[in-house]
Order: C-alpha cells, then structure tokens, then sequence
C-alpha cells in the first residue's frame, strides 16, 4: 500500500484511524497531520512536502466541530489538501463527508441508499460544505485518471464522551410540533467508522459509502435512550419559536437551522458497506446510550441503560406532559 497521509489525526477518529493503518504492514509510513498540528497549518501552509511518496490520503479534518451555524475552512483545506495529493501523484483519496448530506425531509425514503439524491436542508454551513467537500473528491477523481476515491456518509457518531457535535446538538428538544411524529434515528460507534475507514482504505475501494449500524432506533424509543424530557406537543410555529428561544438564551443546544433534523427520518442504508466485508460490532442502541451522559442515569452499563429505559418508556408520560404543557402555556401567555 505504500505510505499513508492522514489529515485530522488530533480527533477521536483520527486518533483511531491511525492506529489502525499503524497496525497494517502493507503501510510502510504513516504520516498524521491535525488541523492544529504544531508542524503544518492545513489552512495556508503547503501541505504538499507531506504527501510526497503517499499511496494514499485519508482526509478527516474537520477544522472547528461543534458549531453548524457557522462557515469554516474545511472546504479551502480539502482544497488544499486534494490539490497536493494530485501533484504528488497520490493515487487514493478516502473522504469523509456525513448522512446529513441528503437532507432531512418528510418525503425521505426509510432508508436512503448512496443512491438517494443529496438534498441538504438550507442555512447549515456545515452540511453545505460536506457537499462542497464531495463535489471536490469527484472533480479530483475526473482530472486524475485511474485513481480511486472512497466518500463515507456515517450517521452521528460517538464513543463514550468521544462525540461528534451532532449527537448533543441532536437530542430531543421539549417543544415539539402537534402534528409531527419523532422520525427513526441511527448511531455509530467511532470504532465501527474508524474500522469503515481502513476498510476502505485497504481495499482501495471507489465510490460512496453510508455508516451506519444495521437497522435505525424507532423515534418513540429515541427519547427515553438519550435521557430527553418528556415532549412537549405545541402548534408548529410555537415549537419553532421554543426551540429558538432556548438556543438564543443559551439553555439549548440544539440550533434552529437542525430543526429539521429532529422532525424528518434520515437514516440510511448500510448495505454497500457491508457487501465489502464491513460488520459493525456496537448496536444503534448501545452506542446512542454510551453517548449521552445524563447524570445518575450514565452510571449503569449502557446495555442496562437501553434495556431499563426500552422497558419503561410511556410510563407516566402522560401526567408529566400534562404539567410541562400547562407550566409552558402559562409562561407563552405571560410574554
């Protein structure tokens, strides 16, 4: 395989991922650049003396997670980081870009395969440059002929306290619409992804590739696993003002431009993956129970934590909503 470059190495998953290609012998030189490494700046420095003699470049850097509202280099930097493995003569790109990418919208199918039209929800940055991202992996393979570039679409994705900025910013909120139902929602352990990662990698596959485990958590059962409060059922403009509201106050973490994310079904296919000889080994409940720290809850196994919250989800609900939506009316009536 030659040597191998990896950008974004300083984050949970690049951390993973490069144990795994140091653990390969067919990868003779292992070169980890982070976006904040002290040797290299992937924004303005020239990155292209690191890929001299690369087989292979694995682009995972993600310049400011956590933030979706706002634009980030991440698009100038693959740029960058594509333009040099071309005139270094890197003959593999592997990518990584997100399922955000096909958008959240009612109509979805249940689940999107890789063959699903990409239909981003306007006015996220960070999903707008995922597609720009791709858009450039797919300009690069035309102009290099003979070379080979593997996009992954994994769902949001964590490993204990190891998470991406979508698994908190995606929790369920309180308010939501009357008239909406919680759609399914999908986790992946960032072991699985890493191991998607070098999958793709060693195999030297071309295309794009959906992460996800096996099957999707059905949205009833979503807010009891995450530790959410009870929902709150308002009409639909006063569930939108809710949600804006608590993010402006600070109080939520949930930006209203994700809003649709939490309304609509966006999970996805795993077959393409799995064909290849991928299998993951953490289940949607385990690794969505294992992100979310809530308090006493988070003491219990997460395997303890799935079965008891499944076993008593619904339980008194109804009295518990009936004092939340009574407490939210009278505050709505107040202002």
């Amino acid at each position: 395989m030659g040597n191998v470059v990896i950008t974004g190495a300083e984050t949970p998953l690049g951390d993973r991922v490069a144990a795994l290609v140091a653990d390969d012998p067919t990868a003779t030189t292992t070169v980890a650049l982070g976006v904040g490494d002290n040797r290299v700046d992937l924004v303005n420095d020239d990155v292209k003396p690191y890929l001299e003699g690369a087989d292979t470049l694995v682009h995972l850097a993600v310049s400011r997670p956590g933030d979706a509202t706002v634009a980030t280099d991440d698009v100038e930097i693959a740029r960058r980081a594509f333009d040099a493995a071309g005139a270094a003569g890197v003959r593999h790109l592997v990518v990584l870009s997100s399922a955000t990418v096909y958008g959240a919208w009612p109509d979805n199918a249940v689940p999107l395969t890789e063959d699903a039209p990409l239909r981003p929800n306007p006015g996220v940055p960070y999903v707008a440059e995922r597609v720009a991202i791709e858009e450039l992996a797919a300009e690069w393979r035309q102009a290099h002929p003979g070379t080979t570039v593997a996009v992954l679409r994994p769902v949001r994705a964590a490993a204990g306290r190891d998470r991406d900025w979508l698994v908190p910013a995606l929790r369920p909120v309180p308010a939501v619409p009357d008239d909406a139902d919680e759609p399914p929602a999908q986790f992946v352990h960032l072991d699985d992804l890493a191991s998607a990662v070098d999958l793709v990698r060693r195999k030297r596959l071309d295309g794009t590739f959906n992460v996800a485990p096996d099957g999707w958590i059905p949205g009833e059962d979503v807010r009891s696993l995450t530790g959410a409060p009870p929902k709150v059922p308002l009409p639909g403009r006063v569930a939108g003002r809710m949600v804006r509201w608590r993010w402006r106050w600070g109080i939520g973490e949930t930006p209203p431009e994700l809003l649709p994310y939490l309304l609509h079904p966006w999970v996805v296919a795993n077959d393409r993956l799995r064909a290849e000889g991928w299998a993951p080994t953490v289940t949607n409940e385990e690794a969505c129970v294992e992100a979310h720290d809530v308090g006493a809850w988070a003491t219990l196994s997460p395997r303890r934590r799935q079965e008891i919250a499944l076993g008593v989800a619904g339980a008194g609900v109804a009295g518990v909503l009936a004092a939340v939506g009574l407490v939210v009316r009278r505050a709505l009536r107040s202002r």
